[in-house]
């Protein structure tokens, strides 16, 4: 039994030995899916704890989004962040004028693109309104005031060089629209000079030659000429206030003559006008007397930019409220003038003490003034002006400037007297800054006081010899009283400068006129100068008031301008005209009146006028009534704003120095009434011709003429000036008189 025991006990121990094996396989075998399924288990629920799933992660992206939009809205809705002057201050770094920052500014600042010129902002529908601002934004591109670069710098964070806008050439306008309707009783000129006055039987001035004329656009921005040297001179850094006189404050009602306004627009030659040479233009490679020579290279070289002093237009108190100042300067800036102007009302009444509220609410009315062309308003614009320079913690820049924009808003209204008043108080206050004395100057040519201009000059060369404005002026003053020699070298000089307001085809003029009154031969170079740099059409055609495009040539027919009917009616009745011509000669009381506009070398020339810039003097048309009513049916003469109707007389040993009209818009019909056999003759640029008894020569006065009467006996002729046919109705009807 043991045995068996003991075998069956082995064999259970050798079977459980052996079948440990098995038995652990089985096991082994039999728990190895579920092992694998634990871990294929315990595997997805650690890929789960690890990342997240895709509904997860919108989850997570939907929660942050809106965190961000709830953020965003209560950042606008409490006002957490003052966008005012974030913005404002990137403006400072708005380069290309459009109002804010972006690529395009950088680009300006890196100097990878060129900074475009300003325009003023006109909305679409206003353009519609005025068409003038469309014109005038063509016309100069250079438009923005400076009180509007001045106060862009102010606002700057970093210190950067005070400049101004590049200066344009506009021409008058071509076109029917750019032309504005003048009131009838509003003539081109200055009130010293030009201003229209009844005629008795007085002579009448056709040319002033020797008269000084305003620089001034219809625009009311201001002339470069003066505003170019402002700052040219350092000005003393002083923040000591400069107060000026209350008694100041009635300048404009000094003046009884208005010279123009926004009712009466009326133009005035430009700097640097010419007319561009059309199509039907004279050819001049045969007609000039001397080869041209161009100015030494050195005469011709660009002047180096000259750098500004920023000026300082805030006081202590106007910087505590300069974010007021600058969001209603942003409204000005943008075009939105009404804005603007109740914007700086309000801080006038809010801070009544501040400088710069009161000098922006001026400006905004000066816009407001241009933009509903109001007289009106532009007065206060100027009273408003005073106010801001009399306000006794005003800073010495803006005193500066608003006394110079005030002088200059009173000469676009004609008051001559009170700019004057202005600028004299001007140079009181700052007596070292000789460009303010030469706007002085300047001032007292405008009322014809050319004797206290040449003393203003005087002393100004005395301190800055050098001075190129100074001398244009004192030469072209000078010439005026006929110290003709005297006056070359100052003119010359001060060409040559290249000074500011020195390239003006008026000093190319009488430069020109000078030399060839001294048989200078070189006075053609200098016609030939100025016509490069677009003065003159052409060095025979040296006109200054221009309408651009206009067929130019010095001789033409009857048929070539459409006046056939004028013609033949003067020709068929040139012995009625003579015969009232040869009485009103045989009067006591002298109709004819000796010409007094320095256009004679030598000789007796008289002249009885009919007509003036359109207007008929009716006690004259009583010496002539016959020619009087017959001139009455043709209304291209009678209508001619820019020209005259007359007798002219001229006896033996007379000789007329070359010389060119003021216009081109006009030509000019000779009809011979007495005329000797011999020894009469007229040159308009190379061609010579002479008069016939009852027939019409018809030229173009804007080109160089002469004239020399060696006869033994006078010459009589009738002149009747005629608009230029290619002018279109409109612009005869809105052209301003000459």
């Amino acid at each position: 039994m043991a045995p068996r025991k003991n075998a069956k006990g082995g064999g259970g121990n050798s079977s459980s030995s052996s079948s440990g094996s098995p038995t652990g396989c089985t096991s082994g075998g039999s728990s190895s899916p579920g092992a694998r399924r634990e871990t294929k288990q315990g595997g997805l629920k650690n890929g789960r704890k690890g990342g997240l799933s895709g509904s997860s992660f919108f989850t997570w992206f939907m929660v942050i989004a809106l965190l961000g939009v709830w953020t965003s809205v209560a950042v606008v809705w409490f006002d957490l962040v003052d966008y005012e002057e974030v913005l404002g201050k990137l403006g400072i770094y708005d380069a290309d004028g459009d109002g804010d920052f972006d690529v395009d500014d950088a680009k300006v600042l890196l100097g990878l693109k060129e900074k475009p010129a300003p325009k003023p902002t006109v909305p679409p529908e206003e353009a519609d309104m005025y068409p003038w601002l469309e014109d005038q934004v063509l016309e100069s591109p250079g438009r923005q005031n400076i009180e509007d670069e001045v106060y862009e710098q102010v606002q700057s964070l970093d210190e950067t060089v005070y400049s101004e806008p590049g200066e344009n050439l506009p021409q008058e306008p071509e076109g029917p629209a750019e032309e504005l309707q003048p009131d009838d009783h509003v003539f081109v000129g200055s009130d010293a000079d030009d201003r229209y006055e009844p005629m008795g039987t007085g002579a009448v001035h056709e040319e002033t030659e020797d008269s000084y004329h305003i620089e001034e656009t219809a625009s009311p921005a201001y002339s470069q000429d003066m505003e170019d040297m402002m700052y040219e001179q350092e000005n003393p850094d002083s923040s000591e206030p400069v107060v000026v006189d209350d008694a100041e404050r009635t300048y404009q009602e000094t003046d009884d003559v208005t010279y123009r306004d926004y009712d009466e627009q009326v133009y005035k030659p430009l700097q640097n006008e010419g007319t561009e040479s059309s199509d039907h233009a004279v050819d001049n490679s045969n007609t000039i007397l001397e080869e041209p020579h161009m100015p030494p290279a050195e005469e011709q070289q660009e002047v180096p930019p000259v750098k500004k002093k920023k000026p300082k237009l805030l006081n202590k108190f106007d910087k505590t409220i300069k974010a007021e100042l600058d969001a209603a300067e942003k409204l000005r800036k943008r075009g939105k003038i009404e804005e603007a102007v109740n914007a700086f009302e309000e801080l006038v009444r809010k801070y009544p003490q501040s400088p710069g509220a009161r000098y922006g609410k001026a400006q905004c009315e000066d816009d407001l003034a241009e933009k509903r062309r109001s007289n009106e308003i532009l007065r206060r614009a100027i009273e408003t002006y005073q106010e801001a320079a009399s306000l006794p913690d005003a800073p010495t820049d803006l005193v500066k400037l608003s006394l110079k924009r005030r002088s200059d808003r009173q000469q676009f209204l004609g008051h001559m007297r009170g700019s004057l008043l202005t600028l004299q108080k001007l140079v009181q206050l700052f007596p070292d800054d000789t460009a303010l004395k030469n706007d002085l100057g300047v001032g007292y040519l405008l009322i014809g006081d050319n004797d206290s201009a040449k003393k203003v000059y005087e002393e100004v060369l005395s301190v800055t010899p050098n001075d190129g404005f100074a001398k244009v002026h004192y030469g072209f003053i000078l010439k005026a009283q006929n110290k003709i020699a005297e006056s070359i070298p100052y003119l010359k000089e001060g060409i040559e400068s290249g000074d500011p307001g020195t390239d003006d085809g008026r000093f190319y003029f009488h430069l020109g006129d000078a030399m060839q009154r001294v048989g200078n031969k070189e006075a053609y170079r200098w016609y030939e100068l100025g016509h490069q740099r677009g003065h003159f059409a052409s060095v025979w055609q040296r006109s200054l008031y221009n309408v651009q495009g206009l067929k130019a040539q010095p001789w033409w027919t009857p048929k070539e301008t459409g006046y056939t009917e004028l013609v033949k009616s003067l020709e068929r009745n040139w012995k009625l005209i003579r015969d009232e011509g040869l009485a009103a000669m045989d009067r006591t009381h002298g109709l004819f009146l000796p010409e007094d506009e320095n256009l004679r070398e030598k000789g007796d020339w008289s002249q009885f006028t009919l007509w003036q810039q359109g207007r008929k003097n009716e006690n004259a048309c009583k010496g002539a009534p016959k020619t009087c009513s017959l001139l009455d049916k043709f209304p291209e003469t009678t209508g001619c704003r820019r020209g005259q109707i007359k007798y002219s007389i001229m006896h033996p040993g007379t000789h007329v120095w070359p010389h060119t009209g003021p216009t081109n818009c006009r030509l000019r019909m000779h009809l011979g009434l007495v005329i000797p056999k011999e020894g009469c003759k007229i040159r308009c640029a190379n061609e010579t011709r002479t008069w016939e008894e009852g027939k019409v020569l018809i030229f173009d006065d804007s080109f160089e003429h002469e004239v020399w009467q060696d006869a033994a006996s006078f010459r009589l002729i009738f002149i009747v000036d005629v608009w230029h046919p290619e002018l279109t109705p409109h612009q005869r009807r809105s052209l301003p008189a000459i």
